[in-house]
């Protein structure tokens, strides 16, 4: 994020910032966000986040309580309170609103055909059906994606890298959505050519993340792969946990696994699109329909490696994967 540190974002956002922000006194046109994420309000991560998306806004003329209001909503990766939320938020009628992965965007897509809609970090947005296409939407929804499924054949890639002697890798993924079945794919497909096993790991609740962790881990030379999903963002810090008690070598997604503990992380900065989104916002508040702004996939992935958590795990990292680090935490 450009200019401004987490601590300065989270003191910025305070707590009333998360309800909704006041609407002041003024001759202007109040136009209306409503905000609608997977996570819980007090995720510092999503908080980070949150506050890049609002600093861009201002930064292209949107002032809070002047010109604008965001009213914010938390799905807590519960299913019913994301539909009884996106209703809520509906009823208020906003101008545009803000999601955050597939498990909102599909919901809130079946509840409203006509309120334009941007969503960030959505995997597959056309295999999941709510966008017919990257270059042309077609509908009231468009935003940014977080991963084609290249992606997770590198993760096992540099899981083997790291660690040569993993011969078992277990796929953490949801198998009910398009980017857990997809991961899944170009991960077997690549897996015989470094001579790794791929075990998936179906999670649906916290329970089955521990039990399928420990059941894998009975077995030697094994290692984990963190797919990119709401209920392993939600328990990164279990699952980070659960690698280290069982001393499984483990690749992530997100940067902040990998400031967390993690072995390694190979991804998107899941900032810079709250950044982007604000601009797409910006734009259907100005009068573009999200149809005719395409899907905007990354441009940039950057690899995290955790030196620390490789010593303790006993593991001598190469300095040639070394050297292609954008971050080595020591």
């Amino acid at each position: 994020m450009i200019g401004i540190t987490r601590r300065e974002v989270i003191t910025f956002l305070g707590g009333t910032a998360m309800a909704a922000w006041p609407i002041a006194a003024s001759a202007q046109t109040m136009r209306r966000i409503g905000v609608l994420m997977n996570l819980t309000s007090d995720d510092p991560e999503i908080q980070v986040e949150v506050g890049a998306f609002q600093q861009r806004l201002q930064e292209l003329g949107w002032s809070l309580g002047r010109n604008v209001q965001i009213d914010f909503r938390w799905g807590a990766s519960d299913p019913k309170r994301i539909r009884r939320f996106a209703m809520e938020l509906l009823e208020l009628s906003p101008d545009v609103m803000l999601t955050q992965g597939v498990a909102i965007a599909a919901p809130l897509q079946q509840a409203t055909r006509s309120t334009p809609i941007v969503f960030v970090n959505v995997f597959d947005p056309v295999a999941a059906g709510i966008v017919a296409s990257l270059a042309r939407p077609g509908g009231n929804l468009t935003g940014f994606t977080s991963y084609n499924y290249g992606i997770s054949a590198k993760w096992l890639e540099l899981l083997k890298q790291t660690a040569p002697s993993v011969t078992r890798a277990a796929i953490l993924r949801d198998p009910s959505s398009p980017a857990g079945i997809g991961a899944l794919a170009a991960i077997q497909a690549v897996a015989p050519l470094l001579r790794v096993e791929p075990s998936p790991l179906d999670v649906r609740d916290v329970g089955d993340i521990e039990r399928g962790v420990m059941a894998f881990a009975r077995e030697s030379n094994g290692g984990l792969i963190a797919t990119t999903n709401t209920l392993v963002t939600t328990h990164r810090d279990l699952i980070i946990a659960l690698a280290a008690r069982y001393r499984l070598p483990a690749v992530y997604p997100f940067r902040y696994h990998a400031m967390s503990g993690g072995l390694i992380s190979y991804g998107i900065d899941p900032v810079e699109p709250f950044r982007r989104a604000a601009g797409y916002i910006d734009r259907i508040l100005r009068g573009a329909k999200p149809a005719d702004l395409p899907v905007q996939e990354p441009t940039r992935y950057e690899l995290v490696i955790n030196l620390k958590t490789a010593k303790a795990l006993g593991l001598d990292v190469p300095s040639t994967l070394l050297a292609r680090a954008d971050e080595v935490i020591e």
